[in-house]
């Protein structure tokens, strides 16, 4: 059996910025993937500067990526790792905002 896609969306927001997120159910629960699932949720600058990312891929397991730096995640469910994502990223333009404003 393969990985089935359960959630696919692209979009290039006005200020170019790139969000992408993907979630697929795996065939089986892994080691790495102990909640049967494999992501990637991707928000980039329209540079292509990846600015914020959460993913789980094989060997490191749940993670997520703030600017350059890498950080271990707690997956609880999928609505909860939507949520992180979101919140994550309106701290990183809240932070962003206050730092171009000094």
């Amino acid at each position: 059996m393969k990985a089935k896609l359960l959630y696919k969306e692209k979009n290039k927001q006005k200020d170019g910025s790139i969000l992408e997120l993907v979630l697929w159910q795996l065939p089986e629960k892994t080691k790495d993937r102990p909640h049967g699932l494999k992501y990637r949720l991707y928000f980039g600058d329209n540079e292509g500067n990846c600015l914020v990312r959460y993913d789980n891929e094989s060997g490191k397991g749940d993670h997520k990526h703030i600017n350059n730096t890498e950080i271990s995640y707690k997956f609880i469910n999928i609505d909860t790792l939507f949520k992180d994502f979101y919140d994550d990223i309106d701290s990183y333009l809240l932070n962003r905002e206050v730092l171009d404003d000094d």
